[in-house]
Parts: structure tokens; C-alpha cells; sequence
């Protein structure tokens, strides 16, 4: 698993920067096996189209940052909902959580964090993603949510 995330990495960078050269790049790229992306279902804003739950493009899915936007307002019951439909995506795009690479985790209150981290914790495999966590700044999260997570993986 942990060098099949590698491998993944480097076809990537590879492919971004355009190296040929030092054994990182190679004819057949599957990173961008297809130039056309594929997207999941479609949030709209007033008749216009304004995110998708989730990106595919080649071997690679972005999922869109995902609220809890229900009551309790309680940090562990937010991240277990949260992350239940994190994987949903991941699975309705052909991936999983093992196959996550970076997490991005916005808290509204980094009070929260610990709260957080129990609920997180092993939720991604033996080999989890990077991450970042931050505390939002004023006026918090969107949607009533006191945590968004969003998610990038290969399939």
C-alpha cells in the first residue's frame, strides 16, 4: 500500500513538472490517462452549476469538502458523519479511504481537535494520508458544521 501511494506520487509530480529524465516519468502516464474529467453529483446556486461532490480525472478523485450540517453540534458525532460521507464519495468514484493521499480537516474551534483526532484516527489504514488542520477564522464554517474535511485519492 505505502508503495503504491509512492508510485502514484511520483507519476504525479512527474507528470506536473515534465520530468523525462531520473526514472519519474514514462510514455504511458495513467496519472492523465484521459483528458476528460468526470464529475459526481452537482451542487447548484440559483439554476447554476457551483461544485461537484466529487472530481475524477485519470487514476486520480478530488472529493469536495463535506459537513455535518445537523444537530448535535457535538465534534465526534460531526467527524464520524463527516467522514462516513467522505468514503461514500470515495466509493461511488471507484476508490477508498486507504487510498487517500491528502486530507484537508477545517475545524471551527481548534478546541475541537482532540475530538476530532479520536474519531479520525484510523479511519484511513495503517498508512495514513498527509494532512493539514486548521481553525477557521471568523465566521466558521459554512452550513452550521463545526468540521469540513475534504480529500484527494487515487484509484
Amino acid at each position: 500500500m505505502k508503495t503504491e501511494r509512492r508510485s502514484v506520487l511520483k507519476k504525479l509530480f512527474a507528470s506536473a513538472l515534465g520530468v523525462a529524465g531520473f526514472g519519474l516519468a514514462s510514455k504511458a502516464n495513467p496519472v492523465m490517462a484521459s483528458s476528460e474529467k468526470e464529475v459526481g453529483n452537482i451542487t447548484n446556486f440559483q439554476d447554476v452549476p457551483l461544485f461537484s461532490s466529487y472530481t475524477k480525472h485519470g487514476n486520480m478523485v478530488y472529493v469536495s469538502g463535506k459537513g455535518a450540517h445537523t444537530a448535535p453540534f457535538e465534534i465526534k458525532n460531526h467527524t464520524e458523519i463527516v467522514l462516513k460521507r467522505i468514503e461514500d464519495e470515495l466509493i461511488k468514484a471507484g476508490s477508498s479511504m486507504e487510498k487517500v493521499l491528502k486530507v484537508n480537516v477545517y475545524l471551527n474551534d481548534f478546541a475541537d481537535y482532540q475530538g476530532m483526532n479520536e474519531v479520525y484516527k484510523g479511519r484511513f489504514g495503517s498508512n495514513p494520508p498527509a494532512r493539514t488542520t486548521v481553525a477557521v477564522a471568523k465566521g466558521g464554517i459554512p452550513g452550521d458544521t463545526i468540521v469540513e474535511i475534504d480529500a484527494i485519492a487515487y484509484i
